[in-house]
């Protein structure tokens, strides 16, 4: 019979549990809740954006700078970890700030821990937007991650980036390398793997974790948790292919485009438009010509005598 357990134990393995779980919560901060990716707004200009050294639209330095480390904006030394000492003293503006961190754009404090542990666990070390390819330096807001492929996002992008996500790059759901249903789903190559090719040799699965996708090693999710979708073509012959008989329905595509069931005939009516005013043009044309020529034809038999146009002057009249 094993002892039983004390009120003094059990407050002391439930303390030290919490206190595990609060380590490990503090490693694995959520990207938009980093001091390095929080929300600041310029003094000067007023202009909201991701907490930076400089202002990204006015380049001015903002009065209380927020540590990218710690997320502190006041030193208030009651350790001995500050590189400057500053006994006594609450030091805040660049009083405070140490190094300017080259990835996220950001001020890091004096602090001893936070000058020679940022640099190496900046989240934001190679952030670059999947969409339009732009890093921390080339805009001004802040940085996202998506919910399903994990790569980073601008601003600008992230909701459009994830309602399109979830699309896979063929249309059907089966496996890339087999014609089995893909039961595993990789949504940054956008590919489904059935169960015996996602075993790989180069990329290893960890114990009580998903499979990774045998091409990038991305962690796979199952098919059935996602909202996974195929691509669509709307054009060719898939769009006639439901009343046409047989493999191609190029048949069925052009009478159903004649008829006016698929596609607005508008084009072709502008088309047919542009072609009359075109007819209109050249008749028009052809009418300025014939009235040029009959005009011509009226003035040829004019005659005005001798005029100074025609080299005649007055005093060279012979005298009578």
């Amino acid at each position: 019979m094993p002892k039983k357990k004390t009120g003094a134990r059990k407050k002391a393995e439930n303390r030290r549990e919490r206190e595990k779980q609060l380590r490990a919560a503090r490693g694995n901060i959520d990207l938009a809740k980093h001091p390095c990716n929080a929300s600041m707004e310029c003094d000067k200009c007023q202009r909201r954006q991701k907490n930076r050294a400089f202002c990204y639209f006015c380049n001015s330095v903002q009065k209380l700078p927020l540590c990218a480390q710690c997320g502190k904006a006041k030193c208030m030394m009651k350790s001995s970890d500050c590189v400057i000492k500053h006994a006594g003293v609450y030091s805040t503006g660049l009083a405070m700030v140490g190094a300017i961190c080259d990835f996220c754009e950001a001020w890091v404090c004096h602090g001893r821990k936070c000058l020679s542990t940022h640099a190496c666990t900046c989240p934001l070390t190679d952030a670059e937007c999947v969409e339009c390819e732009r890093g921390v330096w080339d805009h001004g807001g802040r940085i996202f991650s998506c919910s399903f492929c994990h790569n980073f996002l601008c601003e600008d992008d992230q909701f459009e980036h994830q309602a399109s996500c979830q699309v896979l790059e063929a249309e059907t759901f089966k496996c890339v390398s087999c014609n089995r249903l893909g039961q595993h789903s990789c949504l940054r190559c956008k590919a489904c793997f059935c169960d015996d090719h996602t075993r790989s040799k180069v990329f290893k699965q960890e114990k009580g974790k998903e499979p990774p996708c045998p091409k990038c090693g991305h962690e796979t999710q199952e098919t059935k948790d996602l909202s996974m979708s195929t691509r669509s073509l709307k054009f060719g012959r898939q769009t006639g292919g439901e009343e046409a008989d047989g493999a191609s329905g190029y048949d069925a595509y052009w009478k159903n485009l004649a008829s006016g069931k698929y596609g607005d005939t508008g084009y072709q009516e502008e088309e047919d438009d542009d072609y009359e005013a075109e007819e209109d043009d050249e008749e028009e044309d052809e009418g300025g010509k014939d009235s040029d020529a009959e005009t011509t034809d009226l003035f040829t038999n004019l005659n005005l005598g001798r005029t100074y146009a025609s080299g005649y002057a007055h005093y060279e009249e012979p005298e009578d």
